[in-house]
């Protein structure tokens, strides 16, 4: 064989060598990559569960302040009902007794 045939052949097999490296570190790269980003998506999966706990108290809050301040505007109602009661009264003694 002549010598422009061996350094042709030479140069694929080095070709082939080089892109099989690039090949296998591109690869390696992409699955680094792959295993940083489904990392980080957990993270946020995380924190995205931790904020609607978070938000789940608060939404409880609030809801049992609303109860709160229904009951609360219900007894100030019932105080009203019983004070006028007790004026009521009051002023029919008054009258029973003059």
């Amino acid at each position: 064989m002549s010598e422009a045939i061996i350094g042709a052949i030479a140069a694929v097999i080095v070709g082939i060598i080089t892109a099989a490296g690039n090949i296998l570190m591109s690869l390696s790269a992409q699955k680094k990559t792959n295993e940083f980003v489904d990392y980080k998506i957990n993270e946020i999966k995380n924190d995205v569960k931790r904020l609607e706990d978070k938000q789940d108290k608060h939404n409880q809050l609030i809801e049992r302040t609303f109860k709160l301040e229904e009951h609360a505007a219900v007894t100030d109602e019932q105080i009203r009902v019983a004070n006028h009661r007790i004026s009521d009264l009051e002023q029919a003694n008054l009258r029973k007794s003059k």
